[in-house]
C-alpha cells in the first residue's frame, strides 16, 4: 500500500507515555505518543525506535488493523524477517482516524539476492497454519486502496474467483465501464479458471491454506541495515494458495521478477506441475487488473490482462474438459 494520498507514516514524535501492556490488542490515541511495549508503567523509552503510521480518511481506518494482524501473524513464522508489531487503534476522539504502531527497522530499498529470499518465502508459506484449516482471513485486508474478500471457505476456487471479480468491478469504477473486458473476463471465468484452479484440489491433489503476505513486490521487501537481512512488511494478508504470493512478480516492472518464479516452481509448485506457468499468469492477470485500477499511469494494463486472458483461453479452449487428468471430486474419493 504505497498510495499517499489515504496514509501517511514515519517515525513518532516526541510526546507522553501510552502505556501498554504486552499482549494488548487496541488502545486509544488522543496525540502524538510514545507507546512502551516493555512495561505498563511510565518508563523512559529514548533508546527504543519506533514507527507510527497514520490513517486520516475513513473509509481506510480497517487498514490500521489488517497491518497489525498480518504482521503478526508473518513475524510468528519468520521472526528474523517480519517485525512484530506494537499495536493499532482508533484516535480518542476521531474514530475516522486510526494509527499503526511498530519497531522502527533502518531499510534499505536494496533487493535481496533469490537464492536468499527463496528460502524465506517458502518457510512462510509451509510453516504457517491457517487456524480455521481454510482459506481467508479473520479481519478485511486491503489491496491498495479496496478491501479484500477473505470470508473463509475451502474451495480455493471460489475464494480466489469472487476476488477477482471484485477487481474487476474495482477496476471499472476507477477507470470507466469496460464491456470487452467484462465479455472476455467472464469466458476467462467460465472457461480458464476452473481449468486451472480446480485441478488443485480434486483427484486427491490437496493444497493447504498458506498465509500469503498478499502484496509481495521489491517495494515491500528491503534489506535491513543492521541485520543484513530481508525484510517484508505492508501485508495483504489471508491464508491461500501459496503459489499467488508470486502475483506480481511475472511482470517486467518489478526488480524481484520471473526469475524468482522460475526458481520457486522448482521446490514449491503445486500439483499439477505442468499447469504451474498458466496459473501463475492467471494469478498474474488479477494483480494486472488491480494496478490499472488503482494507478491512472498503469491503466494500460488492462488492454495487457485482457490479452492475456484472450491467449489462456485460446490455450484452453475447452476448459476443465480438456484436463486430461483425474478431476473427481476429493469427497467423493474418499
Amino acid at each position: 500500500m504505497a498510495d499517499s494520498d489515504y496514509r501517511s507514516s514515519g517515525r513518532p514524535a516526541s510526546g507522553s507515555i501510552l502505556n501498554l501492556k504486552m499482549g494488548e490488542r487496541r488502545a486509544t490515541l488522543s496525540r502524538s505518543v510514545v507507546i512502551s511495549p516493555y512495561s505498563a508503567s511510565r518508563v523512559p523509552i529514548s533508546n527504543i525506535a519506533l514507527m507510527r503510521q497514520i490513517i486520516e480518511r475513513e473509509e481506510f481506518v480497517g487498514m490500521a488493523e489488517a497491518e497489525y494482524e498480518g504482521q503478526k501473524a508473518m513475524a510468528k513464522v519468520i521472526p528474523e524477517n517480519a517485525v512484530m508489531p506494537i499495536a493499532w487503534g482508533y484516535f480518542q476522539d476521531d474514530k475516522t482516524k486510526a494509527w499503526f504502531l511498530t519497531h522502527f527497522r533502518n531499510l534499505l530499498a536494496n533487493a535481496p539476492k533469490i537464492s536468499e529470499f527463496l528460502p524465506i518465502v517458502r518457510q512462510l508459506h509451509e510453516k504457517s497454519v491457517s487456524p480455521t484449516g481454510k482459506f481467508g482471513f479473520h479481519v478485511t485486508p486491503f489491496y491498495g486502496p479496496p478491501p479484500m474478500i477473505v470470508d473463509w471457505t475451502d474451495d480455493w476456487e471460489f475464494f480466489w474467483t469472487r476476488e477477482f471479480r471484485s477487481g474487476l468491478q474495482y477496476a471499472q469504477k476507477m477507470r470507466g465501464e469496460n464491456p470487452e473486458l467484462m465479455e472476455v473476463a467472464e469466458e476467462f471465468i467460465e472457461k480458464v479458471v476452473p481449468r486451472l484452479l480446480r485441478p488443485l484440489q480434486t483427484g486427491g491433489r490437496t493444497i493447504k491454506p498458506s498465509l500469503c503476505h498478499g502484496d509481495l513486490w521489491d517495494g515491500n521487501i528491503q534489506m535491513d541495515v543492521d541485520t543484513e537481512k530481508p525484510m517484508v512488511f505492508d501485508p495483504c494478508p489471508f491464508y491461500g494458495h501459496h503459489e499467488m504470493d508470486l502475483q506480481c512478480m511475472r511482470s517486467p516492472r518489478y526488480n524481484i521478477g520471473y526469475n524468482f518464479v522460475k526458481e520457486y516452481a522448482k521446490v514449491g509448485a503445486s500439483q499439477p506441475h505442468e499447469d504451474f506457468n498458466d496459473r501463475n499468469a492467471l494469478y498474474a492477470i488479477r494483480n494486472d487488473i488491480m494496478t490499472a485500477g488503482m494507478w491512472p499511469q498503469w491503466a494500460s494494463l488492462l488492454d495487457q490482462a485482457k490479452e492475456e486472458m484472450r491467449r489462456l483461453i485460446a490455450k484452453h479452449p475447452e476448459g476443465l474438459a480438456g484436463f486430461e487428468g483425474d478431476i473427481t471430486p476429493n469427497d467423493i474419493r474418499e
